[in-house]
């Protein structure tokens, strides 16, 4: 057997896409639109020793599997071919004794993985309990310390690494990020003289967005990365007087008596076990009335598994921790002093995001290669076009919860009805 008949065999269907390996054999139609090349035995040894997604990012990223008729900066299209063609059928024992035959028996023998790829799970205990200080420091910083120079390429002049709210379909990444801020700045009434808490603030854009309206913001981000630019950010824009952002945990925060705390894209990086303590911690932080808006990826439903799958917790977010806006809300309900207010959706706003994000990364490709390496670059460019299939597909969404802080007679001391734009 050639390569391409042990692919025919695994998939045991007619291909829609094109398969070509490096021993010359071919299969799937010669007019596809996309296709995969196997370009190394490498990639063999890949595939074959972490089957499924973890493989195929191994190959991809080390740049032994090609995605053919895709920019690396942004291979959703093949991805989505792939997806819909990559339907692997359980082979039969003959099938694969044959495959293992052809194959040879040195490719089952696992080789060391891409420089990108982190430690598999049970290997990071060596470094911390799963969500202790130490351990969410190391893992934050193996994300976003990565150059904020890249990220300046790849987010754009907004740099904000969140999903954005469109305001239509037409409308640019900056001012769909643009509008994200006012929409969360208004679902917090914020007004000049008030003081906001944002964990996990990033870059700080929340942060600044506040700062300008003449609101009182901190920020707080385990990358020193991050903190070094935003504090930047705040002194280029003559901020000082109203922002800071602060190289910490958010467990170290010791000011309390907060009007607004916002959770930007944090709630994946605590742990599901974790959300009791730190919609607690929240609550510690509020004053009576003051408001907690939640933007986080969720599950489409509350019965998923939550930890991430093997690429993403390998390759993208080691340790992150997903489920449904249901759980999300129960957690927020069991606080005695915090009543959920509001809810909704954002999940197609991310997949437009998503695809903004990958067109920065094909019009600064070379600059982004040049800043991050080759498979660096690649690995940006694959996960992002992958989770916007994800979004796209509904296997995941973005959600904001609203809550409040109850008073000492269980008044909200809010509106009755929601008072910002949408």
């Amino acid at each position: 057997m050639n390569l391409a008949e042990i692919f025919e065999a695994l998939l045991g269907r007619e291909l829609n896409i094109r398969f070509t390996a490096y021993d010359g054999s071919s299969a799937g139609p010669e007019d596809a639109e996309f296709g995969l090349d196997l370009k190394t035995p490498r990639g063999t040894t890949y595939l074959v020793t972490a089957p499924g997604d973890l493989g195929l990012a191994r190959a991809y990223v080390s740049g032994d599997l090609e995605l053919v008729g895709a920019h690396p900066g942004d291979p959703y299209g093949a991805l989505r071919a792939l997806a819909d063609d990559l339907q692997f059928t359980k082979p039969s024992p003959l099938t694969l004794a044959n495959v293992a035959k052809a194959i040879g028996i040195e490719h089952f023998k696992p080789i060391a993985p891409p420089p990108q790829e982190a430690l598999p799970r049970w290997r990071r205990f060596t470094e911390g309990l799963r969500h202790s200080r130490a351990r969410d420091a190391e893992v934050i910083q193996y994300h976003y310390d990565v150059s904020n120079a890249f990220y300046e390429l790849v987010l754009g002049p907004s740099m904000t690494y969140t999903c954005a709210v469109y305001p239509d379909r037409d409308a640019s990444l900056e001012e769909a990020q643009e509008n994200k801020y006012r929409l969360i700045f208004e679902k917090l009434a914020l007004k000049p003289g008030d003081r906001l808490l944002d964990i996990g603030c990033g870059w700080g854009g929340m942060v600044r967005y506040a700062a300008q309206r003449g609101v009182h913001a901190l920020g707080v981000t385990l990358s020193a990365e991050q903190a070094a630019w935003g504090q930047q950010a705040i002194v280029d824009e003559g901020l000082g007087e109203f922002a800071e952002i602060r190289h910490s945990d958010y467990r170290d925060v010791p000011e309390s008596g907060f009007d607004a705390v916002s959770s930007i894209g944090l709630t994946e990086h605590i742990g599901l076990a974790n959300y009791p303590s730190y919609f607690g911690f929240i609550d510690e932080k509020l004053r009576p009335g003051g408001l907690l808006l939640n933007h986080c990826i969720t599950r489409p439903d509350n019965r998923t598994r939550s930890k991430a799958g093997p690429f993403i917790d390998r390759y993208v977010f080691p340790d992150g921790e997903l489920t449904g806006s249901g759980t999300i809300i129960s957690k927020l309900q069991d606080v005695p002093g915090l009543e959920v207010v509001h809810e909704e959706n954002f999940r197609e706003h991310y997949s437009m995001t998503l695809r903004d994000w990958n067109k920065y990364l094909v019009d600064n490709w070379e600059a982004a290669v040049a800043e991050v390496g080759e498979g660096t670059a690649r690995l940006w460019g694959l996960y992002m076009a992958g989770c916007r299939i994800g979004f796209d597909r509904n296997v995941i969404e973005l959600h904001h919860v609203l809550a409040v802080k109850l008073d000492d007679k269980r008044l909200p001391n809010v509106p009755l009805r929601p008072w910002w734009t949408p």
